[in-house]
């Protein structure tokens, strides 16, 4: 009992006040997240794609993170140039409840023959909350605890994605820019939160022509607060575009083991087990996610013709 009580104070502590930790969610299918991290991905995988992810991490872990990511974007030529999307997340920590609603847009630069760069960004709102519940050692209240409260703020996101036409990317983006302020006046007593900008670098690369009907699929992603630091390496093999299994590193945290099914075009459908490496490997059972992620191709867009009059 008395180390889920230290854990959880510790997990409290980490995402409250000004606590210099990172605040954004962990995410090791990242490679169907990019828009929420990067909005100048939005658009540029197929013609419109939507995407699920649910994390519970640390299993077992008394108020461990537990998170939910849903995207939504479209590729938008046939009406005016660039992406269109519109990325949540929530974000539940201990006593604490994070959610985060953007619109991103990208807009595509054609360079060359090298590929597409997309220069985007997100707008939305951060909402911050908690809803602590104390077991005092005592009858009494204890005034110095912290208690409940919700407040919500402007959100910012900026991000360059280029996608090379030899199967790779690159991007480099921020979050959170705005550093927005999250707070409430309670009994005289200010409860606030403040949002840190992060900054992520990413990139990746397919291989095709790995075996007999099969591809590996490299990914990295670097992200950093300039307090703390982390980044996922991953590498998949997919067979015949219906099958994948692969392996993530992730530092300071965890080792993930990746598997997915592809049963019809557009279609994918994974999980990912992550064995917990850090100080809470004793306690942690690993940590859970699955994605489901569907992109639909848009019928092209019907050539328009028309007669001279004086030939109808």
């Amino acid at each position: 009992m008395k180390k889920r009580l230290l854990i959880l104070s510790a997990l409290f502590i980490a995402v409250t006040g000004n606590s210099l930790a990172q605040q954004d969610k962990l995410i090791t299918h990242f490679i169907y997240d990019k828009m929420s991290v990067n909005p100048g991905a939005t658009g540029f995988d197929r013609d419109l794609c939507a995407t699920l992810l649910y994390r519970n991490q640390w299993d077992k872990v008394n108020g461990a993170p537990n998170s939910v990511v849903f995207n939504l974007e479209a590729n938008m030529r046939r009406w005016f140039p660039g992406g269109l999307g519109l990325s949540f997340y929530h974000d539940a920590i201990g006593f604490n409840r994070q959610n985060n609603l953007l619109l991103n847009y990208s807009y595509p630069l054609d360079i060359g023959s090298a590929g597409t760069l997309g220069i985007g960004i997100g707008v939305g709102m951060v909402n911050f909350g908690q809803n602590p519940t104390w077991v005092p050692p005592t009858t009494q209240n204890d005034i110095s605890l912290p208690v409940g409260f919700n407040s919500t703020n402007l959100d910012l996101n900026f991000g360059l994605y280029f996608k090379g036409t030899a199967d790779w990317y690159a991007g480099i983006s921020s979050t959170h820019l705005s550093e927005s302020l999250l707070k409430k006046n309670i009994n005289n007593f200010t409860y606030s939160y403040q949002t840190k900008r992060h900054y992520y670098i990413m990139g990746g690369k397919t291989f095709n022509n790995i075996g007999k009907d099969g591809k590996i699929d490299l990914q990295a992603l670097i992200r950093t607060e300039f307090t703390k630091f982390s980044a996922d390496i991953n590498a998949r093999y997919i067979w015949r575009d219906m099958l994948y299994g692969g392996i993530t590193y992730r530092t300071i945290d965890a080792v993930g083991l990746m598997v997915g099914y592809m049963p019809i075009n557009g279609l994918v459908i994974g999980y990912s087990y992550d064995i917990t490496t850090n100080k809470l490997a004793n306690v942690s059972r690993g940590s859970h996610e699955i994605a489901l992620r569907y992109c639909y191709k848009l019928p092209p867009v019907p050539i328009q013709t028309s007669r001279h009059p004086r030939w109808l």
